[in-house]
């Protein structure tokens, strides 16, 4: 024997007959502070910021290609690389 129950009701009222909680006040309060927290990032995004925090890394790495095309081309020529000595002038 089987039964087929159809209930039609909100959401809601079916939390209220379940006996559950409503979590719509936890929700929207935690909405708003990821929201928060979203625009202070958003905010430290600018680009002045991250050209401060990027631009030493990509100089780094420019260093390292200039580096790294001047061993090769000292290998082509048949030259020696010399090593720098740091410290010296």
């Amino acid at each position: 024997m089987k039964f087929h129950i159809e209930i039609d009701c909100t959401p809601e009222e079916a939390r209220a007959f379940l006996g559950l909680p409503d979590v719509a006040p936890m929700q929207k309060a935690v909405l708003q502070a990821a929201e928060e927290r979203l625009l202070e990032a958003i905010k430290a995004m600018d680009a002045k910021t991250l050209m401060e925090q990027w631009l030493p890394l990509s100089l780094r790495n420019l260093e390292q290609w200039q580096s790294l095309w001047a061993q090769m081309a000292a290998s082509a020529a048949g030259l020696a690389a010399k090593p720098r000595r740091e410290g010296k002038g």
